[in-house]
């Protein structure tokens, strides 16, 4: 399966930062008139690091007050330009102004996002920029493929209850869902160093560690479904007997809560570090040769680690509720920084957010909707686009406008006539709020190459109401 470097730079100095500690003097004047300060020996420590944390923050913006931007962006390739929403080009042209911006992609499936588009590519030299990989650092795909026999458990009334009541009880669905008491999971991630980083992601370890195999919200899901090889030697690349259809267990998740609390951490680090125009605030970064740089950049590894465990405990919990044998699993993050080397030898680090990594020969998962297919793919390696795709189909309109606009009846209706069972989930959902994949697929046939595709049938997504955290 196609595995994302997480290099780690070594010479980490912890930042110190924070509100300055308050100074309480409390006493009565002795006969000569002197305050008597009865402030104790911890209270001056408190002042000393305020002192310290206003010195480093004036540091800070210092360095930033001469952040310039090109008048004129960088020029980026955009792939299905036909298919997005203008704001989201010119979210682009906006990240390719930035004075650390090498180059840039735009994937067939963007929408506008917070800094850089969904579906945005971003090389950055000497940089990492906290927006750009995401507020949901490392979300990303996972499949297990089962023997075809394993199909059977689709194809009567009791075998699906079965893969309904393992979907149920082996994740947790919704904003802040986690395992608690004796039901907690366990991987070794939870015992990596990093988690020492900084005093913010330490403080977050055991909120991990409850959310452990849970998915969360938004566009995250769980769902059981067939796999189809396209040709004989498309199984084969898969590790995969030819001619035959395979049951499969697809999800989608990502770092939740940590992930989310650490992006906006060094986010706000980065907005003071390189004040940008209020319209270009999200796209602030940090240079990776300061200590805020690195120590972000240990901390998204440390997402990327936990994440790509997140939903190994998933699938081997539900492969433990059935009784199953994996055959072949694949995974990919789609939001994440990777470091990588161009054509003319510059070491950059490529911002994904929202893009599947595609190099040659590289496999990944690119989800349809809830009601559409989705495909395995294989990487051409496209120089022009960062070895990026699209990581989705990508919406075509808001969450508000899809609750508002389409009826209920209209999306049971589609998911009824393609044999596919919502266990849960809300209209914000909706495959009619999303664009074709297919199409989207089509516009991308020079990055990547169709392996397989997989045909939902049980969809396990957050109850309606919840807040999306994708």
């Amino acid at each position: 399966s196609a595995r994302p470097t997480l290099s780690t730079p070594a010479g980490l100095s912890v930042f110190i930062h924070g509100t300055p500690a308050g100074v309480e003097r409390v006493g009565r004047a002795d006969p000569g008139g002197v305050q008597r300060d009865v402030m104790g020996r911890k209270r001056r420590k408190k002042r000393k690091a305020g002192r310290r944390g206003r010195a480093r923050r004036r540091d800070l913006a210092a360095e930033g007050e001469v952040v310039e931007v090109r008048d004129e962006p960088r020029t980026a390739p955009v792939w299905g330009r036909e298919l997005i929403d203008p704001e989201a080009i010119r979210q682009m042209e906006n990240a390719m102004r930035l004075p650390v911006t090498v180059a840039g992609a735009l994937m067939p499936d963007a929408h506008v996002g917070y800094g850089i588009p969904i579906g945005g590519v971003v090389a950055l030299e000497g940089a990492v920029a906290p927006f750009m990989v995401g507020v949901d650092i490392a979300c990303r795909m996972h499949m297990s493929i089962f023997p075809p026999e394993d199909l059977a458990l689709l194809e009567t009334a009791s075998g699906r209850e079965r893969l309904k009541r393992a979907l149920r009880e082996e994740t947790r669905f919704g904003l802040g869902a986690a395992f608690e008491g004796r039901r907690r999971r366990d991987h070794p991630v939870m015992e990596d160093e990093d988690w020492r980083v900084s005093k913010p992601v330490a403080r977050l370890r055991d909120k991990a560690w409850a959310q452990l195999g849970t998915s969360g919200s938004g566009n995250h899901f769980v769902d059981v479904g067939v796999l189809e090889p396209e040709n004989d030697d498309a199984a084969r690349a898969l590790g995969l007997e030819p001619g035959r259809r395979y049951l499969a267990v697809m999800s989608h998740s990502g770092s939740r809560g940590a992930g989310a609390q650490i992006a906006h951490h060094y986010s706000r680090l980065a907005q003071r570090r390189t004040p940008l125009p209020r319209e270009l605030r999200h796209l602030a970064w940090l240079p990776l040769e300061s200590d805020a740089g690195r120590e972000y950049w240990r901390a998204m590894n440390l997402m990327g680690r936990y994440a790509r465990a997140n939903h190994e405990v998933l699938h081997r919990h539900f492969r433990r509720h059935l009784g199953l044998q994996a055959l072949a699993e694949f995974d990919n993050h789609h939001n994440f920084a990777w470091e990588e080397t161009l054509p003319d030898g510059r070491t950059v680090y490529v911002h994904r957010k929202g893009a599947t990594p595609a190099g040659e020969g590289v496999i990944g998962i690119i989800p349809g909707s809830q009601g559409h297919d989705s495909f395995i793919v294989r990487g051409k390696g496209s120089a022009e686009a960062l070895h990026s795709a699209s990581h989705g189909a990508g919406r075509t309109m808001s969450r508000r406008q899809a609750k508002s606009t389409i009826p209920k009846a209209e999306r049971d209706r589609w998911l009824a006539e393609r044999g596919i069972e919502l266990m849960q989930g809300d209209m914000d959902e909706a495959p009619q709020a999303y664009k074709d994949i297919r199409e989207v697929l089509e516009l991308q046939r020079d990055l990547v190459e169709p392996l397989a595709v997989f045909h939902p049938r049980l969809v396990l997504m957050a109850p309606p109401g919840e807040r999306a955290e994708d």
